[in-house]
């Protein structure tokens, strides 16, 4: 019987010249186990199993012969699939992710992507080679330093309309303590923000942000009578609240500045979306109810050890309410009947402090983040109510023809309109600053 032909591979052939050599005299077993990089025994070993079965003894046992780790083929054919209808358009670590926790199917990312890309499925996130800069260390303890930003993009989908989600990262974790959609980036998305993160961590030490006009008003913008009179520019409602909370601001000059949150929305973008898609969330309420449990596991997938185990949190004071710091608060001067006006409404103060009247006193007027309204007045909370409507001022309207003649009910007979008599030209003493009077 023919025997099968051994394709022998580089080494094998030098193997084979080798022995080839050895066997005809030409070469000492001293100099053939110096060439071949092998002890004399497993050179007599290799002698003996040639002659007894040719070349054939030069391959390798298992060719030929399935690895024991090898894929099965129908499961390589179903991740593939996987990958093409319900996945698609993950990046492969996502995919590996979600095929260990939905699937059952353990792979390793290196393994996934060998797989897709011999389907010709290649990541939808192209990764570029690394450029040459020189990074910041992370701080030493967590709260030191969080980086805030907001990412607008269609989180929904591509059909979906825009949506904002705000956010922060920990620079010395890694981690998402706290974040939210909004329809836009806002100042009541990072109020809240601020009221979640202090009333589940505590108060970070410095807040990482960039120059939008949130958190700091723009140079070029005209100054308002309050601040020409103090010759200070007003902080913003969410920098008043980083000032009353103790937090610095550190603002970036550039984008890259603050790299580290701008990856994450890199990550968070290729992952939430296709989270969001599986779970048929298309709306911002549902997003945020889905959140949580969406930074549980990102935190836990990415989140760094610390240098120090200490936590740089400060715990929030007794006598901080969140409530009354993260919110609007605008000063109104109450009117002579104790009322103020505020967005269009018209409410009535009562009394506090002792005080039978607030009248031409200036109060503070806190709009929080649930749309309620709270009136202090130095420090104290003033009950309020809707104020009852004016009463209906007669006067004549603006109009040059009146009906004079009416039509009695019994008689018929046309609708008389005359023009009405000019009015009397009201004449005004000019007051004693007036320039006339110069």
């Amino acid at each position: 019987m023919d025997t099968p032909p051994v394709t022998l591979g580089p080494d094998e052939q030098r193997r084979l010249y080798v022995l080839t050599e050895l066997l005809a005299g030409r070469l000492t077993t001293i100099e053939a186990a110096l060439t071949l990089e092998l002890s004399i025994r497993h050179l007599k070993r290799l002698k003996a199993r040639y002659r007894r079965e040719g070349v054939a003894s030069l391959a390798h046992g298992n060719r030929g012969r399935r690895p024991w780790h090898a894929i099965d083929p129908a499961l390589a054919e179903r991740v593939v699939e996987l990958a093409r209808t319900r996945y698609a358009g993950l990046n492969h670590s996502h995919l590996a992710d979600l095929l260990a926790e939905r699937e059952g199917i353990t792979l390793e990312r290196s393994t996934i992507r060998r797989l897709l890309i011999g389907a010709g499925l290649r990541s939808p996130r192209p990764r570029r080679p690394p450029a040459h800069r020189s990074r910041r260390e992370r701080m030493a303890r967590e709260g030191v330093l969080l980086q805030a930003d907001g990412s607008r993009h269609r989180w929904f989908g591509p059909d979906e309309p825009f949506a904002t989600l705000i956010g922060a990262i920990d620079d010395a974790t890694g981690t998402v303590p706290a974040a939210l959609f909004r329809e836009h980036e806002d100042a009541a998305g990072y109020l809240a923000m601020l009221r979640a993160i202090g009333a589940d961590k505590g108060l970070p030490l410095a807040l990482y942000i960039d120059r939008h006009g949130i958190f700091t008003k723009r140079a070029s913008e005209r100054l308002t009578l309050e601040e020409e009179l103090t010759g200070t520019r007003l902080p913003t409602q969410v920098g008043r609240a980083l000032e009353e909370l103790g937090i610095r601001r550190i603002h970036a000059l550039s984008p890259e500045g603050k790299g580290r949150i701008e990856r994450m929305w890199a990550t968070i973008q290729g992952r939430l979306v296709a989270e969001l898609r599986l779970a048929g969330i298309t709306t911002i309420a549902a997003a945020n109810a889905y959140l949580p449990g969406f930074l549980a596991r990102l935190n836990a997938r990415f989140g760094v050890p610390v240098a120090s185990p200490d936590v740089a949190y400060r715990p929030l004071p007794d006598d901080i309410d969140l409530e009354r710091i993260c919110c609007f608060k605008y000063g109104r001067i109450v009117a002579a009947d104790n009322t103020i006006r505020f967005g269009g409404h018209v409410l009535q103060l009562g009394s506090v402090g002792g005080r039978r009247s607030l009248a031409r006193t200036r109060v503070e007027v806190h709009e929080r983040l649930d749309g309620s309204l709270l009136v202090l007045w130095r420090g104290e909370s003033v009950a309020t109510a809707a104020a009852p409507a004016d009463a209906s001022k007669l006067r004549a309207r603006s109009g040059s023809r009146i009906l004079t003649d009416l039509p009695d009910p019994d008689v018929s007979g046309p609708i008389i309109d005359r023009p009405a008599p000019p009015s009397e030209p009201h004449e005004r003493e000019p007051r004693p600053i007036h320039p006339w009077r110069r």
